[in-house]
């Protein structure tokens, strides 16, 4: 019964974690297009750095959540 709560939570965890990344990226590249479009005279590398600090900001994200999920603290506690 607890590993399939587990794989459960792992599964839910993972979840997050691919539209984090999505979410992350798409607006990483919206970002760097507006800077392009406005500064640059429309170059394609804002695009691609912008995307790449999303997907790095989503995969700290994921790898924060995925330690937490291991020693089994879903939220810290705040204070």
């Amino acid at each position: 019964m607890s590993s399939s709560c587990s794989d459960d939570s792992n599964r839910e965890s993972l979840g997050r974690c691919v539209c984090d990344v999505i979410v992350k990226a798409a607006g990483g590249m919206v970002i760097g297009a507006g800077v392009s479009l406005w500064f640059l005279r429309r170059r394609r590398w804002p695009v691609w750095m912008g995307a790449g600090f999303g997907v790095g900001l989503a995969c700290r994200n994921c790898e924060k959540d995925m330690k937490a999920l291991k020693w089994g603290v879903l939220h810290p506690p705040s204070d």
